[in-house]
C-alpha cells in the first residue's frame, strides 16, 4: 500500500549534513546524532520542535566519517553541489519520535549498524562538550511532494542546529518515506539495541 501524503507545516528547519539528509529520505537510516552547533546560543542541543523541514548543510562533510558503501552518496552530492548558489533546497521533512541522551561508548557503540557514520564520527560526536549528553533522535521523514527553495540568508549559514524561515510558516503536501509498521519496526530494533535485548 503506498503512503499516503499528509501536509506538513513549520516555520523552523534542522540543519544537518546534505548526506545524512540523503540517507533518511532513501529509507536508509531513521535516526540523527546531535550534540549542538559550534555557535549555539544554548551551548548544547535542545529539541526546540518536534517537527522541522531538514536543511542541508555542507559544511564539515568529510569521506573518511562516512562508511565505505556510503562514501559514494556523498560524491554524488558534492558533484551537483554549488557553492556560490543564491539558492537553497529542501526536500524532508522531520517528526521525532524519540530524544535519547547518550552519555557513554558502550551505548553508543549499539548503534553501529543503524546508520552510515563511522566509529570515530560517532565518537567524536559523543566526547565533543563531554559534559553534555549526545541526543540521539529518531526521526520519522516524510518526502515532500514539492521542494521548498529559497533564497539563502546569511542567517541559514554557520554551524548551528535551528533555523528560523524568513519566510514565515511554509506548508507542503509530503509522503513518509516508510510506512507506519516499517518505521516503527525500525525504531523498536534500535530501542532492543540500546537496551542489550536481542531482536525477536
Amino acid at each position: 500500500m503506498a503512503n499516503l501524503p499528509v501536509e506538513v507545516s513549520n516555520h523552523v528547519a534542522l540543519k544537518d549534513w546534505a548526506v545524512t539528509i540523503s540517507a533518511l529520505l532513501e529509507g536508509d537510516q531513521i535516526m540523527l546524532l546531535r550534540k549542538g552547533g559550534i555557535i549555539e546560543e544554548t551551548r548544547d542541543f535542545q529539541l526546540i520542535s518536534p517537527h522541522f523541514y531538514l536543511m542541508p548543510a555542507y559544511e564539515h562533510q568529510k569521506l573518511h566519517l562516512l562508511k565505505p558503501n556510503d562514501q559514494p552518496r556523498l560524491e554524488q552530492l558534492l558533484a551537483g553541489w554549488q557553492p556560490d548558489s543564491q539558492e537553497l533546497t529542501m526536500q524532508a521533512y522531520g517528526e521525532v519520535t524519540d530524544d535519547i541522551e547518550i552519555t557513554d561508548q558502550e551505548t553508543l557503540d549499539r548503534l553501529q549498524g543503524f546508520h552510515i557514520w563511522t566509529d570515530t564520527f560517532a565518537e567524536e560526536r559523543l566526547k565533543w562538550k563531554r559534559k553534555k549528553p549526545l541526543h540521539l533522535l529518531l526521526v520519522r521523514v516524510y518526502r515532500l511532494e514539492e521542494e521548498v527553495t529559497l533564497p539563502m540568508r546569511p542567517e541559514y549559514t554557520g554551524c548551528k542546529s535551528w533555523v528560523t524561515l524568513e519566510q514565515g510558516t511554509i506548508s507542503r503536501q509530503a509522503a513518509p518515506v516508510l510506512s507506519d509498521e516499517e518505521y516503527q519496526a525500525r525504531a523498536e530494533a534500535i530501542r532492543q539495541a540500546l537496551s542489550g535485548t536481542p531482536a525477536l
